[in-house]
């Protein structure tokens, strides 16, 4: 196992722009009116030296907008337009987006055990560097667990909906919406209904949430999805029971949800299963709702599960046989200690623990021919990333990658 060390020393935590965000749908800031960059317009003034001498200044421009983004207050001195170009993230961000370039940052939903406090941490996975981005508009204080956390990662935007009121037992329908782009956030049309502790899921661009709990604890059958394009919720086939959501995921297509095994384990967890074409639920597979017994991510359109006992060794559903195999190699890395946050990049799973530690499991698969057709078998290596000494005490509550 290879151990990467970041310490509060040697990587410290870097904005990642000035704080902006819009209120509401109907009241918003006035938006920065800063149109695209190119290399014509960071020549305020004729005769200026050349991005970098030697290279011609679009050639100059796609290597600056690969500059880690913990380096930009250095490389700002070097001269007047290198300060123009890595002026605001805002700018750097969507000129990246604009020649096609992205890389994943590592968002995770945090909050201190002590105090409650709701902040985001964001991971440059390609730099290892830690970043902030301004607070979400929240006025109460919230149960840090109640959220449902979505992103559409390509687009380099998250959506964080519902929740619930700490020491109230009061669902929320709020909907805010992050843009890295845009290092803003913006709040949403609310949900039909409010709901805490339920499924969600982005399926292809659409966010689905299902079940969880309404006011008094009382468990929902309903389920919702939201078109980010039009900013509308709609109702969709209730589920085949009342549920609360322990993990969820989506797999062919298709959501997963399981209320996962519930103490004092008297009965076997209930699991449901929505394909958004039929817009028809079904009952989960027994061995797959049985053996649901951690966080979930697919990596090679397989369901992947990080245990929460066994020495959080990665296992692996098998749907021809509705079992789960156990995954070769070593276990979770053992600072990754429990509660922790599940999310993927490719064929890398990134295990966020107490105090953040990130365990990134590189993922490998084998293939071998049958009489039913090819067969896969699969492997996980793991490595350790530290997080700094300033984070000590904060747990996740959700984690997502996004590309910018």
């Amino acid at each position: 196992m290879q151990r990467v060390r970041v310490s509060s020393h040697h990587s410290p935590v870097h904005k990642l722009g000035e704080s902006q965000m819009t209120l509401s749908p109907k009241f918003r800031l006035a938006a920065i009116q800063s149109s695209s960059l190119n290399p014509s317009e960071l020549d305020l003034s004729h005769g200026e030296a050349p991005l970098i001498p030697g290279l011609l200044d679009d050639v100059a421009l796609n290597c600056l907008l690969r500059l880690p983004v913990n380096s930009h207050p250095t490389c700002r001195a070097v001269c007047r337009r290198w300060h123009r170009l890595l002026a605001t993230k805002e700018r750097f961000f969507r000129q990246r987006k604009e020649l096609g370039l992205r890389d994943p940052w590592l968002f995770i939903f945090s909050f201190h055990k002590c105090t409650g406090k709701i902040q985001w941490q964001v991971l440059d996975l390609t730099h290892l560097s830690w970043h902030t981005i301004p607070l979400m508009p929240c006025k109460d204080r919230f149960y840090p667990n109640g959220f449902g956390c979505v992103s559409t990662s390509h687009n380099g935007t998250l959506f964080v909906c519902g929740g619930m009121v700490s020491d109230m037992d009061c669902p929320l329908d709020l909907v805010v919406k992050y843009e890295m782009h845009k290092n803003r956030w913006t709040v949403m049309n609310k949900m039909i209904n409010a709901r805490s502790f339920f499924a969600s899921a982005v399926i292809d661009g659409l966010v689905y949430v299902a079940g969880g709990n309404s006011t008094d604890l009382f468990e929902l059958n309903s389920a919702e999805v939201f078109d980010p394009v039009k900013g509308s919720w709609h109702p969709i086939a209730n589920m085949g029971t009342h549920m609360a959501s322990y993990d969820s995921a989506v797999l062919d297509g298709k959501l997963f949800v399981t209320e996962g095994w519930v103490w004092p384990f008297a009965f076997s967890p209930r699991g449901q299963v929505y394909d958004p074409k039929a817009n028809s639920w079904k009952n989960m597979a027994v061995g797959m709702r049985e053996g649901w017994t951690g966080s979930s991510v697919v990596v090679y359109g397989h369901l992947f599960v990080v245990p929460e006992h066994a020495m959080m060794k990665l296992k692996v559903y098998n749907m021809e046989t509705d079992s789960w195999d156990t995954v070769a190699g070593p276990p979770v890395p053992e600072q990754i200690r429990k509660p922790f946050s599940v999310n993927t990049c490719g064929c890398k799973i990134y295990i966020v623990g107490r105090n953040l530690h990130v365990a990134v499991g590189h993922v490998q698969r084998q293939g071998s021919s049958g009489d039913s057709g090819k067969k896969w078998s699969f492997s996980v290596q793991w490595e350790a990333v530290d997080a700094p000494e300033a984070f000590c005490g904060l747990n996740p509550s959700s984690s997502q990658v996004l590309y910018a």
